[in-house]
């Protein structure tokens, strides 16, 4: 990777960061009149209206679609549909700084499934990110018998469901454009999420969900569409340490929005995660200059 490379990775991030965040919020308030899978069908079908628009307006966009590789978009989209089932329903039963933090068990399954099935090498600084990263995880949520919630296993299992859809995501991005990606996404996702809502609940809703249901649709796009350009231009083991950054942040947002408590735990975790992330990328950042600089045949 060239640095600049690694600077749009951490562009791209941040965009992924902004778009779970405003997701999360969203999902909160839709909460109070949609079910779950409501919420989904109005995510994916709002995504769907999105893509959609763009195709009919560029025609480049619609020929990067194709169903050459449609089974590996059905395998990625159901394993996808599944975890955010649980993800959205624990975020409705824990902190969202909770949930957020729990889910980055993700990156360790993450590391082991990129290692195995992308063949991407463990560097000492990735697996320093994780275990960094990880610990922060831990010192957010201080575990114990008297303070375990059974709503954490809906998170863990999430967790593990991301890692794969994050793994088929890189092997998609070989042949496959980030519009194509984000298209088959709510393609897929829509009817999965129709065959188990109330069909009724439109009627539930009101012109004081309107930018519940923009945050929800638009940053259901932007999520996936920042996260693809950064498997496009990153490896997954450089990209997914970079989601830690969402814990701290989400933490604010629960804070100012919902009286959540945010104390120095959450600080000191969020150090360690960030501690994690400079170390990781002050290292791909000087492999790549050594590399541009033997490429160029200096010493």
């Amino acid at each position: 990777m060239a640095i600049p490379q690694i600077g749009q990775v951490v562009l791209w991030m941040i965009g992924t960061l902004l778009s779970f965040s405003v997701m999360a919020v969203s999902i909160r308030e839709l909460s109070a009149k949609l079910g779950i899978m409501e919420i989904l069908v109005v995510r994916a079908a709002t995504g769907l209206l999105i893509v959609g628009a763009l195709a009919a307006l560029r025609q480049q966009l619609r020929r990067t679609v194709n169903a050459k590789r449609v089974g590996l978009h059905i395998w990625r989209n159901a394993i996808h549909f599944g975890a955010q089932y649980l993800w959205a329903t624990s975020l409705l039963l824990l902190p969202l700084a909770t949930v957020f933090a729990l889910e980055f068990t993700m990156p360790a399954w993450t590391m082991l499934l990129a290692a195995l099935v992308l063949g991407e090498s463990m560097t000492r600084s990735r697996v320093g990110a994780v275990v960094l990263g990880l610990c922060g995880v831990l010192v957010i949520l201080r575990p114990g018998i008297e303070t375990f919630h059974p709503a954490a296993l809906l998170v863990l299992a999430a967790a593990l469901g991301y890692s794969a859809q994050n793994i088929a995501t890189k092997q998609l991005t070989t042949t496959e454009t980030t519009f194509a990606i984000v298209l088959w996404m709510n393609v897929i996702q829509l009817p999965l999420a129709l065959a188990g809502a109330d069909l009724s609940f439109p009627a539930k809703l009101g012109v004081h969900e309107l930018p519940a249901l923009l945050g929800l649709g638009i940053a259901g796009v932007s999520a996936h569409y920042c996260l693809s350009n950064a498997f496009r231009v990153g490896d997954a083991s450089l990209v997914v340490p970079l989601d830690f950054l969402r814990i701290p942040l989400i933490a604010v947002v629960g804070w100012w929005l919902y009286a959540e408590p945010l104390d120095l735990y959450v600080f000191a975790g969020a150090a360690l995660i960030i501690l994690g992330l400079v170390w990781n990328l002050r290292s791909e950042a000087h492999k790549a200059a050594t590399l541009a600089l033997e490429e160029t045949g200096f010493p």
